[in-house]
């Protein structure tokens, strides 16, 4: 090595071009790879499906066909050197639903003498080696970049499809490493739609390791979380380019079904809710900042003894729940509604109760009840007599109209298209500990409408935001950050949404455990439609 760097300053040339090459130090691989014997059997392996191993190579096929190559780089100390240029690198932070850690710029135009030698080596000899095994023209497109993970980075469950990736591979630098220190390949089953089911195998990273695999719609993987707070899982990734693999259609799931509101009088409000959001003139101050923000929290908002009784009665073994998936899209629990404890059960009706579509209506003028005025009421204050007349009409059509829905009389000849819409929600109680999260998804962008967003924490004192648990709203396409709405025990959380927004609830981590252990937060979530 020390003397092609000498070699490398003494030349002189005008062409920066070969004196960037005489700098790059080579990268030899590994005694396995240049095997033409092991080559055509690994072909042979992974046509077939069937499972190889031959000395440092393994080819398993299950839960989908992937490979590991220990001591991918051959003798001397190239490795170590290029962990030293790696990491006098700019690492930027990536953070959002899917994934935290830390990133490098794109490696492909770097001049480093190590950082080059291995980029040619995987660019140049590795891509044949795979182009024989695959049986498939790989692009020279180099699309290759260094990964910092540390205590709780995370990536979460996802495929890697994005046009023109054939196959992903990592080559890990890492410390001596062990399964207790999280950071783990994690490679998952799928079901008959072709959607992550559980993991099925993890990789524990080691030094001088390489593991790659076809990018296909069934190859769901996860980065699992850092749990050590001394090691940094420091790896080279990236992509060779290829024509993808074709894909069956995606599966779009169900709707979730939505229900009118429960025929509940004013008194379940008096019961529950603090008597400051019963006051009309308080009200109109609570629509007046919703319409300016479009959000608002509500502290304090149900009576100190009802919501003390909920947050105890969240905690009993009697309520049976159910972890919602698929990975790639979700993962939390849900409650099943009919072993609900009696005083939990009445706080979800509470939140379906007509009395409180009407009290939603107050604080944030949307059209939640049949009661409530239409945008355009008041436009005209010149005529003000003329505009409460057609107020009481336009009242009395829309009750007509309700009361028609409720005895099933209407007529079906009728004109639907002039029939208001009538408010509908959809509800879950929800439970959140290590390892629960939300990720926003093709499908989820595809449903996107005007929506308002409840929710109603429990058991959440003292959480903090570094240990995620928090809902985030963005912009569709965009990595802009609309708001965040961190977990507040008996803090009414309502956000007003358009189609052009998404929500997510950030991966909570191993800091939601310091002094707490086993922490769990518990809410009630919502969703109002006009």
């Amino acid at each position: 090595m020390a003397s092609k760097r000498k070699q490398c300053y003494s030349i002189k040339s005008n062409k920066r071009k070969n004196k960037t090459n005489n700098c790059e130090t080579t990268a030899e691989l590994c005694l396995v790879v240049r095997d033409e014997n092991v080559r055509r059997t690994v072909k042979e392996a992974w046509n077939q499906k069937s499972h190889y191993t031959h000395g440092d190579l393994e080819l398993d096929c299950q839960p989908f066909p992937h490979c590991v190559i220990k001591n991918f780089i051959h003798g001397g100390n190239f490795l170590e050197n290029l962990q030293r240029e790696l990491l006098t690198l700019n690492f930027h932070t990536k953070s959002n639903d899917l994934y935290k850690f830390k990133q490098s710029d794109d490696l492909r135009k770097r001049t480093e003498p190590h950082i080059s030698g291995i980029r040619s080596a995987l660019f140049g000899q590795f891509r044949l080696w795979l182009e024989e095994v695959l049986g498939v023209k790989l692009e020279p497109t180099v699309d290759i970049s260094c990964a910092k993970y540390e205590y709780t980075d995370v990536l979460l469950c996802h495929d890697d499809e994005l046009e023109g990736r054939r196959v992903a591979f990592i080559l890990y630098l890492v410390p001596q490493w062990q399964s207790s220190d999280g950071g783990s390949l994690d490679l998952y089953t799928t079901d008959r739609h072709c959607q992550p089911r559980s993991v099925a195998k993890s990789l524990v990273p080691s030094w001088n390791t390489l593991v790659l695999f076809e990018v296909s719609p069934v190859s769901f993987h996860q980065v699992s979380e850092v749990l050590s707070e001394d090691k940094c899982r420091l790896s080279l990734s990236g992509w060779f380019h290829g024509p993808s693999l074709e894909r069956p259609p995606r599966h779009v799931e169900p709707p979730i079904t939505r229900s009118p509101h429960l025929p509940r009088d004013e008194t379940v409000l008096l019961e529950w809710v603090n008597p400051i959001y019963l006051d009309i003139s308080h009200q109109e101050h609570i629509q007046g900042e919703f319409e300016d923000n479009s959000e608002i929290q509500l502290k304090d908002f149900l009576r100190k003894e009802k919501f003390s009784q909920v947050s105890d009665a969240l905690k009993l073994a009697q309520i049976q729940w159910t972890r919602k998936g698929p990975a790639n899209k979700r993962c939390y629990e849900t409650a099943c509604l009919d072993t609900l404890p009696q005083c939990v059960s009445a706080c979800w009706e509470l939140l379906r109760s007509e009395s409180f579509f009407l009290l939603l209506s107050n604080f944030t003028g949307l059209r939640l009840h049949y009661l409530c005025p239409a945008d355009d009421d008041d436009d005209d204050d010149d005529d003000d007599d003329k505009g409460d007349n057609e107020n009481k009409d336009e009242e009395k059509k829309k009750s007509n109209v309700m009361d028609e829905e409720a005895t099933g009389s209407s007529d079906e000849t009728a004109d639907k298209s002039k029939e208001p819409s009538t408010p509908h929600c959809c509800g879950e109680v929800r439970r959140w500990s290590h390892g629960s999260y939300t990720l926003l998804h093709d499908g989820e962008a595809a449903q996107t409408e005007y929506a308002l967003d409840l929710i109603l924490p429990f058991s959440c004192a003292g959480w903090q935001s570094e240990c995620g648990g928090f809902t985030c709203y963005v912009a569709n396409e965009e990595d802009e950050e609309l708001l965040t709405v961190n977990p507040e025990d008996n803090s009414l959380a309502l956000v007003y949404r358009d189609k052009e927004t998404l929500k997510f609830v950030k991966h909570v981590n191993q800091k939601s455990n310091r002094g707490c252990s086993g922490r769990v937060l518990y809410d009630f979530s919502f969703v109002y439609y006009e």
